[in-house]
């Protein structure tokens, strides 16, 4: 007789960001918000009173101050549990032929394990020696195109007319531009979803709006595509969004003084960064996310990554192929950073 062993899908899962139990620790390693989210997500928190209830199936309120926000119909909203819930679902929503999806071969890393997990074939495309994405490579027949932008783990970013290029050249499969870090540089693809029908932008407020702990993510694309989303969401589990989430979320889509000040910081101390990189012997593609992947000249990245720790400086080191002598650094505060940069100096100097 077969073991139930035999029937085990069995994958290689995605590896997150390590969250460090210590104190003391300036944790750059996974791209969050170094600074708090907005005070009127703290004030909502007395407005947290139904959770005898189930929370709103269609988070409503959460979707209208979103579309509000965009000025969009609220028919073109999709609400998820962080993007990764919002990405999963479409990828089991659109993907579903017999000819590959195509995304870049360095890129977020959940996107093979989502192909892998639901059985969808897919073909990577290699980035170029700038880790940019080529727009001719996404030309030919596939099952649908996926790629953020800016990229991650490069921070580069396209540009919206090669955006426009690909949508022009995949105008049969869904497009989806994944567009987490999309406030911190660059114009969003948003603008063409009323162009292009088979276009699916997601975003986040885990970077930019300080709430990763929350996890809200959304999706926004014609209706169509949104309804067969949710359909599919209420397939497995009606009630995904939980009532703090919305409340909270609600309240911080309406403080955008805040959220430009704060975007702001983090994208001013990313250009002083990159600065004192430069002159410390590191190479990296101008970034337009809270993050910079860099390489040095001649100290090993593992090297730095493992001494940092050391040091209680948490980054993130990818050993794979292509990208094994790099680091991606998130964008902490003044303080944070410049503590990174003393740290660095100190190698440099050994």
């Amino acid at each position: 007789m077969k073991s139930w062993r035999d029937s085990v899908r069995n994958v290689v899962p995605y590896t997150p960001g390590e969250q460090p139990k210590e104190d003391g620790v300036i944790k750059l390693n996974t791209n969050e918000n170094p600074y708090p989210p907005s005070p009127k997500v703290l004030e909502a928190m007395k407005e947290i009173t139904n959770l005898r209830k189930y929370p709103d199936p269609a988070v409503s309120d959460l979707t209208e101050a979103l579309s509000s926000y965009y000025r969009i119909d609220s028919s073109e909203v999709f609400v998820g549990v962080g993007s990764d819930d919002v990405l999963a679902i479409a990828f089991l929503t659109f993907f579903n032929s017999d000819v590959p999806v195509f995304f870049p071969d360095i890129t977020y890393s959940f996107y093979d394990v989502w192909a892998d997990l639901f059985q969808i074939p897919f073909e990577r495309k290699p980035l170029n020696e700038k880790f940019e994405i080529c727009a001719q490579d996404y030309y030919g027949e596939n099952g649908g195109v996926i790629f953020p932008n800016p990229n991650a783990p490069t921070g580069a970013l396209l540009e919206l007319e090669t955006v426009r290029d690909i949508l022009d050249h995949n105008r049969e499969v869904l497009v989806i531009v994944d567009e987490a870090y999309i406030d911190f540089g660059g114009e969003s693809a948003l603008s063409l979803i009323h162009d292009y029908d088979n276009l699916l932008v997601v975003q986040t407020y885990s970077k930019s709006r300080s709430l990763a702990g929350l996890r809200i993510g959304y999706a926004m694309g014609n209706r169509e595509l949104i309804k067969a989303m949710s359909d599919v969401k209420y397939s497995f589990n009606s009630y995904t969004m939980n009532e703090p989430s919305i409340v909270m979320g609600t309240a911080a889509i309406k403080d955008e003084e805040y959220f430009q000040d704060t975007r702001n910081k983090i994208i001013k101390t990313r250009e002083w960064f990159q600065e004192e990189l430069r002159e410390l012997g590191f190479s990296f593609a101008d970034s337009k996310a809270n993050f910079v992947f860099a390489a040095h000249e001649s100290i090993p990245a593992r090297e730095l990554f493992e001494a940092a720790k050391k040091e209680k400086i948490y980054v993130r080191y990818f050993d794979k192929p292509r990208i094994n002598n790099y680091l991606r650094i998130s964008i902490g505060t003044d303080e944070e950073m410049q503590a990174l940069v003393r740290f660095f100096k100190s190698m440099m100097n050994k």
